[in-house]
Formats: C-alpha cells, structure tokens, sequence
C-alpha cells in the first residue's frame, strides 16, 4: 500500500527534522559571554522569539550560512544553541562567524527532548528569520535570508504553532 502526504506536510517534516539538531551548553565566545550555541564566534546576533506559548522546555537557535544547499540539511547549520523557553518573548544570544548574510531556524522544544515533535504536522512551535509565510510548505531559502551588519543586533521571529 503507498501513502501520499501533501507538498506541504513533506516539507515540514522536513524542516523540523533539519531543526532538531542537538544543541549544546553555552559557550563563551568573543561575540559575548552569554552566547549560547555550540561553537564560539566574534559575533553575535539576539534572536527574539515572540509569542512562546508556555514556559515548558527549551527554546532552540539554529545559524545556517548563507548557502541555499546546507539551509535545513542535516549537518549544514554553523551554530546551534539553546535557552529556557520563557512564555511571551524568548531571546537567545548566538554567535556568528562575522557580519554576513545567515538563516535562522528555531523551534520551541516543549517537553526538552531535542528533538522537534511531529506527525504529519508539527507538534512543537517553529518559526524563520524574516517571518515568511509557511502556509504553502517551507519557505523559499531567498525569503529567510537575514543580513547581519554587526554584532549585537536583535531580529525578531514570530513562533507559529499547530
């Protein structure tokens, strides 16, 4: 018997799966003390997540550069970091290489796993830097692009939930 699920639900299981890379304990770097992630850079950029339903689990900050074939492939991201979920706005600190241009993925980790919860559809909130839309699928690699002119400035993603 062959299954068919819709563009859209593919897609997602997608980009959840590339989203649920394993972060790590914050690490000090030149971009700050307080960066969270993996790897320490000279540069940092504050991620505000608005609209965290709940103060349950992790919110997770995964860095991808600006290369459309590592955007949401399994080991293309260059930073990964995690913080407590704080309902509301959630911000993390993470570090980049340098000013540039990077995509940034998050998710809301409810039940702290590491891992982003789906069926079909996603369990767990998410959302992209620049806030394109994701009713169709994934957005296009162009539409999350975010130009990073130095350290210390914040973006804002809005979390969508199922």
């Amino acid at each position: 018997m062959i299954h068919t699920i819709s563009f859209r639900k593919a897609a997602m299981m997608l980009l959840l799966a590339a989203a649920a890379a394993p972060a790590t304990a914050p690490a000090a770097a030149e971009g700050g003390s307080d960066c969270v992630g993996r790897t320490k850079f000279p540069t940092s950029i504050t991620v505000a997540a608005n609209g965290i339903r709940n103060s349950q689990g992790k919110l997770v900050v995964t860095v991808y550069p600006d290369d459309r074939k590592r955007f949401l492939a399994s080991k293309g991201e260059i930073n990964v970091g995690k913080v407590d979920a704080q309902q509301g706005t959630t911000r993390a600190k993470v570090c980049v290489p340098g000013p540039g241009v990077y995509a940034i993925v998050v998710y809301h980790d409810e039940d702290s796993n590491g891992k982003f919860a789906r069926g079909l559809l996603p369990k767990e909130g998410y959302g992209f830097s620049n806030n394109p839309s994701t009713i169709a699928g994934l957005p296009a690699f162009s539409s999350v692009r975010l130009n990073v002119t130095k350290s210390g400035l914040t973006t804002h993603i809005n979390m969508k939930y199922p």
